[in-house]
């Protein structure tokens, strides 16, 4: 009987991961399966028609006519150009603050610290939508409705970054900042020599989500930017869809919205190694 049940759990453990991989794989093949329909319908020509684009192989000589009219059709230079403006401007900013807030949590110490922390932390529950209202009210008054500053300034703190600074600095051994002290170094270089090049790898790692985050922001920008020049990618995207549904043009809506995604993918692919060991040495799962 122990023979038998020792084959069985050798089995048991033999399954499992198979399955598992089972699994990824179907939800991988699940997710890529747009991707790779925009692909292919991005390169078809447009004389196969809406039911010919429907189809996810590439049964016919590619093209770059769709990648021309949709280049043609919209402003995509000077958009992305304002997401890169967005996304890294927010990133600027939250860099310095996230940077000492999560220093002064971490180790300095006030009366109220911990109530502050954990209300600093109810961001982290609350819907964005749920800010939309008073957040846009406030940039009216403050006159950067339809501005690029305007669709910035909402998220230059992040409690996200607090948090996650505020761990990777508790890791760093105080012994470090005890021998800065002795020699005489100031709080602010503490941090500038010790706490930010020993946290680098949270650094990136929070780079990498508020990059992406930004650069994918849809509502907000909508709500905020009205003039065309200020659009971001998300937004300008928006408006070239809706001109060439009517026409049908899934090809030339591919086209486009593979410009939008190329910046972020061709970064990805770039430095894909850097950006999987930053999420693993800042313990982001």
């Amino acid at each position: 009987m122990r023979e038998i049940s020792t084959a069985t759990l050798a089995t048991r453990h033999e399954i499992t991961p198979k399955l598992g991989y089972l699994l990824v794989l179907g939800a991988a093949f699940i997710w890529v399966v747009p991707f790779l329909w925009m692909i292919v319908a991005a390169f078809r020509p447009g004389a196969y028609g809406a039911i010919g684009m429907a189809s996810i192989l590439p049964d016919y000589i590619p093209t770059l006519a769709n990648f021309a009219e949709a280049w043609a059709s919209a402003d995509f230079p000077r958009q992305t150009l304002n997401s890169a403006i967005i996304a890294f401007g927010i990133l600027a900013v939250q860099m310095v603050t996230i940077t000492l807030a999560g220093f002064a949590f971490a180790r300095l110490e006030f009366p109220g610290k911990r109530v502050l922390f954990y209300v600093f932390l109810l961001q982290l529950m609350l819907a964005p939508v749920v800010l939309i209202v008073p957040n846009l009210q406030m940039i009216a008054k403050l006159g950067l409705y339809d501005t690029l500053l305007g669709v910035m300034a909402p998220y230059f703190a992040s409690a996200f970054g607090t948090f996650l600074m505020r761990q990777a600095f508790n890791d760093i051994p105080r012994e470090l900042e005890d021998a800065a002290m002795l020699d005489g170094a100031n709080w602010w270089q503490r941090i500038r020599f010790i706490y930010v090049p020993l946290a680098r790898p949270a650094f990136i790692a929070f780079g990498i989500v508020s990059v992406t985050s930004h650069w994918n922001e849809f509502i907000w920008p909508l709500m905020v930017i009205n003039s065309p020049e200020n659009r971001p990618l998300t937004v300008g995207l928006s408006a070239f869809t809706r001109g060439q549904e009517g026409a049908q043009a899934w090809g030339v809506i591919a086209a486009g919205t593979l410009f939008v995604i190329a910046p972020l993918a061709i970064g990805f692919l770039g430095f894909q190694r850097r950006f999987v060991n930053s999420f693993v040495s800042s313990g982001i799962k």
